[in-house]
C-alpha cells in the first residue's frame, strides 16, 4: 500500500504538494469514489482518476543486483557517493528494497513497487536473508550457539534466532568464515551481532534474499527478477506474516 498523493506524483500528474491539493479539492477518485482526505492509501489494483481522467502509472519493475562494495543503498545521496541505482539502466524511478551497507556486497532487490518492498522489509514478514561472512578471529562453539539463539545488540535489543554454519577457519591467520541466515532486518544487523561477541567483520556478502539466489551475476551487474521469483517472495511474505 502507498499513499495516494505519492502515487499521483510518481505518475507525473503533479508534485507531491500539488497532489495533496488535488485530493483536498475533491478532484481525485479511487475506484470511482471521491477521496478528499490526506493519508489515504491505495494498492496496485486500484483505479485512480484526477478530474475523471485515469492516471498512467509507471510499469512495475523488479531487478536483482549483485551490489559491489563502495556503493550506497539509496536512490539519493547528499554526499555525492556512488548509488546502487546508478548501476541499473531503466526509465522508472526505482529504489532498493532494504539495504546493504556501503562496505557490504551481494544480492539486492530494487523496484518501484512500494507494496512489494514493504512486504519484504517489514519485520512481521520475517523474510530470511543469508550472508557469507569473513570474520577477524575464530568463533568457538559458544559463539555459534549465541548467534543461533540471538544476541543483545548495542542498543539493548535481542535479535531473533538465526541459522549459522561454520564454513572454514584458519587459526594461524586468526580468521573464519560463516554462513548466517537472519529473519529480520535491523540496521547493520549481522555486523553488530558479530561485534556483540567481540569480533569484527572483514567481509560481508549477501548470497540469498528470501527464495532468490544467483551466483552467476557478476559484481555490479543485474537482471530482472523472474515472475516465479516475484511470486515466491510474495508467498513467503504471506506465510511469514501468518507465523
Amino acid at each position: 500500500m502507498e499513499r495516494l498523493q505519492k502515487v499521483i506524483a510518481r505518475a507525473g500528474v503533479a508534485s507531491r504538494r500539488k497532489a495533496e491539493e488535488l485530493i483536498t479539492q475533491g478532484r481525485v477518485k479511487v475506484n470511482s469514489v471521491t477521496v478528499d482526505k490526506l493519508g489515504s492509501q491505495v494498492c496496485n489494483s486500484d483505479i485512480i482518476t484526477v478530474d475523471d481522467k485515469p492516471i498512467r502509472r509507471e510499469e512495475l519493475v523488479y531487478y536483482l543486483l549483485n551490489k559491489p562494495r563502495k556503493y550506497i543503498s539509496t536512490a539519493d545521496d547528499e554526499h555525492g557517493r556512488a548509488k546502487v541505482t546508478d548501476l541499473i539502466d531503466c526509465p522508472e524511478r526505482i529504489f532498493p528494497v532494504g539495504r546493504l551497507d556501503y562496505d557490504s556486497s551481494g544480492l539486492l532487490i530494487l523496484t518501484n513497487d512500494g507494496e512489494f518492498a514493504n512486504m519484504l522489509t517489514h519485520p512481521k514478514y520475517h523474510i530470511p536473508k543469508t550472508y557469507h561472512v569473513t570474520i577477524k578471529g575464530v568463533l568457538d562453539k559458544n559463539d555459534l550457539l549465541a548467534l543461533r539463539r540471538g544476541v543483545v545488540l548495542d542498543d539493548g535489543v535481542k535479535t531473533m534466532r538465526s541459522e549459522v554454519q561454520m564454513v572454514n577457519y584458519d587459526r594461524e591467520a586468526d580468521k573464519c568464515t560463516i554462513d548466517i541466515t537472519i529473519y529480520e532486518g535491523r540496521n547493520r544487523q549481522v555486523r553488530r551481532m558479530i561485534e556483540a561477541l567481540g569480533y569484527e567483520v572483514s567481509r560481508l556478502h549477501r548470497t540469498r534474499f528470501g527464495t532468490v539466489t544467483d551466483d552467476q551475476i557478476p559484481s555490479g551487474s543485474y537482471r530482472r527478477l523472474r515472475p516465479h521469483e516475484i511470486k515466491s517472495l510474495r508467498q513467503m511474505a504471506e506465510e511469514g506474516k501468518a507465523d
